[in-house]
């Protein structure tokens, strides 16, 4: 099922010079076998895309915080019946395929959503890489999910349901999942017609299991964990920021808000940089202006002494002139 159009290149290339990350909601009615479920999907296109992604995450995870200070609200309102529940329950963490492990920007990101969303992690396009690749990839994003105490989504393990905690077990295990997308048909060598890729090698299935875990995942969110999910947002992630929040506001008190968009913080550091340059540059002008002015003021001072002397010179010259010609009148 394909929920959002098809890409928009040329939307996607003008994103590129306005450096922000967007936040797009999609909304759709699923039913299968009578069984009715209202979905939002939160894309976030153009993250990560950028040289510089410094706060790219922030409107990603101020839309989270958002939906759970709405609902937040509603309940501190008399009526309370029929809240709107627009809360983030699973998110999709897709990791490109590179082989090799978690981006720096990969790690700050992923810390920021586990402490406020059921983090599923998912490897992109994993038909780009071998098995054996595929195999290291996972164990070292284990890895540093692990070192990083990155807190991911982990399915509930049943002790009295041997079946349910074995195939929680198989889910734990298999996380990151490792994904193949695609809606077209293709045709097998066997004669079947399924969803996948067609290549020169072959057809990546992805509904195999031996290809992809798009099983497991479905699995994970759909037919067994939704449930699940819906109730660790409430009973964990939302009771962590309500209760974060009565601790540092008064009931009823507005949430502050923050002007910490990316692009806008960027613009106002290179005002500031700018303004910085300016304030030294006249600075600068200002010290040499003041010690021309100083050499000035010396060399006047200098030219008045000598003229000064020059006089006091003159003046004793006309004494010694007066006292000689009164000693000459005298004589005569």
């Amino acid at each position: 099922t394909e929920l959002s159009p098809p890409k928009n290149y040329a939307k996607r290339h003008q994103k590129q010079l306005d450096k922000l990350t967007e936040v797009e909601i999609i909304k759709a009615e699923l039913e299968e076998k009578q069984f009715k479920t209202k979905l939002t999907v939160i894309d976030t296109p153009g993250f990560g895309d950028y040289v510089n992604n410094r706060d790219s995450w922030a409107p990603i995870v101020d839309f989270i915080d958002d939906q759970h200070e709405a609902y937040m609200r509603q309940e501190q309102q008399p009526e309370r019946k029929e809240k709107i529940d627009l809360r983030v329950h699973a998110c999709l963490y897709f990791i490109r395929p590179t082989g090799h492990t978690l981006k720096p920007l990969d790690i700050e990101i992923m810390k920021r959503l586990g402490t406020r969303v059921n983090l599923i992690p998912v490897i992109a396009k994993a038909d780009t890489l071998t098995q054996n690749d595929l195999y290291t990839f996972k164990q070292r994003i284990r890895q540093v999910i692990q070192a990083q105490g990155i807190r991911i989504y982990q399915p509930p393990i049943e002790a009295d349901d041997e079946v349910s905690a074995e195939h929680a077990r198989v889910l734990s295990e298999a996380m990151p999942f490792s994904i193949i997308g695609s809606t077209e048909d293709v045709n097998t060598p066997d004669g079947r017609t399924v969803k996948g890729r067609e290549y020169l090698w072959g057809v990546a299935e992805v509904e195999n299991e031996n290809h992809c875990d798009f099983r497991k995942l479905r699995s994970l969110l759909i037919r067994t964990y939704m449930l699940d999910l819906i109730s660790t947002t409430e009973e964990l992630h939302y009771e962590n920021y309500r209760q974060a929040q009565m601790e540092t506001r008064k009931f009823g008190e507005q949430k502050p808000r923050k002007f910490e968009n990316p692009k806008f913080k960027e613009e106002e550091e290179a005002l500031r940089k700018r303004f910085t340059e300016q304030v030294k540059a006249e600075e600068a002008r200002f010290r040499q202006w003041e010690q021309h002015l100083i050499a000035e003021r010396d060399r006047l001072n200098k030219d008045l002494e000598m003229a000064h002397s020059a006089i006091k010179a003159l003046e004793a010259e006309l004494d010694n002139l007066q006292v000689g010609y009164g000693r000459g009148t005298g004589r005569r």
